[in-house]
């Protein structure tokens, strides 16, 4: 499979939900169009912005520009960066701050930022007035890949990752990919392992193509656009199947069992942002299965060796300030028994029976992950 040139033309890709269904638009400058969708869609709704410090510096204008050359009016909450924002006092600040601007059960939401603003806009939108609409408008490759489709909104418990919750469809997604030259490069590094899972777990020839193109990805060249609508697709196609995670869209958790409770075990700081944690967990993931008799050792390290050259994390002691004492695997494994996908106590991992093949396990034995845990926490 070779790189598409360039499409100066966006790129739909439609989840089909009935009632509920959507578009994602996908392409360079498409941020400019957002006033003109919204008002499609929502006639005189208004609309309150949801962003963080960093994002409000570069697009927080250009968004109230365009809403504003459609007629919509805004307001805007501006919330802490990072992880810090996803919880208790952080929904309570941003449900307050709607209500106060009067944001009614006819007007939106926006969601003008990465994975955190995205999770945190769309729950409030969920829970304000029992349900408002929202608009996703990423602005990381993360949240472009991965979490702005699917209607997955959350905050974080003390206790760990995404434990509070709700789905929440978006009403629209505009994935501006011109929003991403303003990534730092581990930023866009992280995202870009949400794009390496779809590979991974469902489509071995499109990992192949990354493990040619990765490099033109992360240099803005003419595969970026292919290579975040074809994640879109994946998810999507997903999505439709099993919109609420009741069987296959665990699938879309691959890595992230693992990486949940490496992040809740760092303190959710940024010593290990989520794409980071993900791209350890799909490594031990497939070492796991490896281990197991599942897939090929050379496998598992062909998934290894490609998030390595991508310039991503793929040990536990790349983890910034690791050490055994500070990060254990009962720790661990504490944290990965309030994983949601954990039955009656039970351990599920998502693994794989193939590279580009990823399957349900359910009811995995304690004992050997433990084990399989302190092996590579001593640098096995």
């Amino acid at each position: 499979m070779t790189a598409p040139l360039k499409n100066t033309d966006p790129v739909t890709v439609e989840v089909a939900l009935g009632e509920r269904a959507y578009d994602i638009v996908i392409g360079r400058g498409v941020l400019a169009s957002l006033g003109a969708r919204v008002a499609a869609l929502r006639p005189g709704a208004r609309a309150a912005i949801v962003t963080d410090e960093y994002v409000a510096t570069h697009w927080l204008r250009k968004t109230e520009a365009s809403l504003l050359d459609a007629g919509i009016a805004t307001s805007r909450i501006v919330v802490d960066e990072g992880e810090v924002s996803k919880s208790w006092e952080g929904i309570e600040y941003v449900c307050e701050q709607l209500i106060a601007a009067k944001v009614e059960r006819n007007d939106l939401v926006i969601a003008l930022g990465g994975g955190v603003v995205g999770d945190l806009a769309g729950f409030a939108a969920a829970i304000l007035r029992r349900g408002v609409d929202f608009v996703q408008v990423p602005t990381s490759l993360l949240a472009q890949v991965d979490s702005s489709v699917g209607g997955k909104t959350g905050i974080n418990s003390p206790q760990g990752k995404n434990l509070v919750g709700a789905f929440h469809q978006p009403l629209l997604v505009v994935a501006d990919t011109a929003v991403l030259d303003t990534l730092s490069q581990r930023q866009f590094r992280a995202g870009y392992a949400e794009v390496a899972k779809y590979g991974v777990l469902g489509d071995e020839a499109f990992f192949a193509w990354l493990e040619v193109n990765h490099a033109d990805i992360l240099a803005g060249g003419a595969a970026r656009e292919h290579a975040i609508a074809t994640s879109c697709r994946a998810k999507a196609a997903i999505v439709m199947r099993d919109e609420r995670e009741n069987g296959e869209r665990a699938l879309l958790n691959l890595g992230h069992t693992f990486g949940h409770a490496l992040e809740a075990a760092t303190g959710f700081s940024d010593r290990l942002y989520h794409g980071e944690g993900v791209a350890i967990g799909m490594v031990l993931a497939a070492e796991f299965s490896a281990e197991l008799g599942m897939i090929a050792e050379a496998d598992a390290a062909r998934v290894k060796r490609h998030l390595a050259a991508a310039g991503l994390p793929t040990r536990l002691q790349d983890i910034a300030g690791f050490s055994q004492e500070r990060i254990g695997a009962d720790a661990l494994m504490e944290l990965m028994a309030q994983d949601k996908k954990v039955r009656r106590g039970r351990l599920t991992f998502i693994l794989l029976k193939a590279l580009g093949q990823a399957v349900i396990v359910p009811e995995v034995e304690p004992l050997r992950v433990r084990e399989f845990l302190a092996r590579k926490l001593a640098g096995a």
